[in-house]
């Protein structure tokens, strides 16, 4: 595998009951990249999230990580490896802090995960690093609030802080601005492009206008097959997909009307 790519994946299929979800699937997502994976409702974007994190055995295929073949793995091995998909970590508990949210996800490196009849003073050698990731999302100010009172746009930027927390080598955003207006999604975009200066993100997004300004390389998604690949300008133009969406969207109107 060339070292420039951080993930990929060589012929995955995953059938479900004969149902193809995903089919002959070569992905490769290059090192320091966004990396968009698209596609219309129902054309296994999720279904390849859940076997990239291992939620879900592949049927045929191999997936690897930094050179690593990761097939066979499980979530926790392929989390510690660095893969991390924002809901994994990414419920925020409502009635605590901001801060103590990050902090969670901080207690990870510090072993002491599951340790939580331990004195609170042991965890506050996190604070400074919390803050640190705080003010990288954006939230510092919101820092003593608790959870539940943040606007929903400021919770999507407080589950990439804990995502964040986790160190991750590759970041698996699913669906980042979903449910959210306008403002929300543009600064929740901005948001991604800055935390990805000098990452890896593969994102699952719905809204093409993020897409189309963050991401370096779009693959699209139907019937669970790849139909197109490269940049935003040659995908938004090819022939096939415009024929993908413009159909679910005309599918869409006839279920409306019927």
């Amino acid at each position: 595998m060339s070292s420039d790519n951080i993930l990929e994946t060589r012929g995955l299929v995953k059938e479900f009951k004969g149902f193809v979800a995903v089919n002959e699937v070569n992905l490769k997502v290059r090192r320091g990249s966004i990396h968009a994976l698209i596609g219309p409702n129902g054309a296994g974007k999720t279904t390849c999230f859940n076997l990239l994190t291992k939620f879900l055995d592949p049927t045929r295929g191999q997936i690897l990580f930094d050179g690593v073949d990761i097939t066979k793995e499980k979530p926790a091995q392929i989390a510690r490896r660095g893969v991390v998909r924002s809901f994994q970590i990414s419920s925020t508990f409502a009635h605590m802090s901001v801060l103590e949210n990050v902090r969670v996800a901080l207690q990870q490196t510090l072993g002491t995960a599951y340790q939580f009849w331990k004195s609170e003073s042991t965890l506050n050698q996190l604070n400074m690093r919390c803050m640190e990731l705080l003010d990288e999302v954006g939230l510092t100010e919101y820092s003593h609030l608790p959870a539940v009172e943040l606007p929903y746009g400021r919770k999507r930027a407080l589950e990439i802080a804990t995502t964040l927390a986790m160190e991750p080598k590759l970041m698996l955003l699913d669906e980042p601005t979903q449910g959210m207006g306008h403002e929300d999604v543009d600064m929740v975009t901005q948001l991604i492009k800055k935390v990805a200066a000098n990452r890896t993100v593969l994102m699952v997004e719905h809204n093409m206008s993020v897409v189309g300004s963050i991401a370096d390389m779009i693959t699209v998604l139907q019937f669970g097959q790849v139909i197109a690949e490269g940049p935003y300008a040659e995908v938004s133009r090819n022939p096939q997909v415009l024929e993908a969406y413009m159909g679910s969207a005309e599918e869409a109107l006839q279920g409306a009307h019927g």
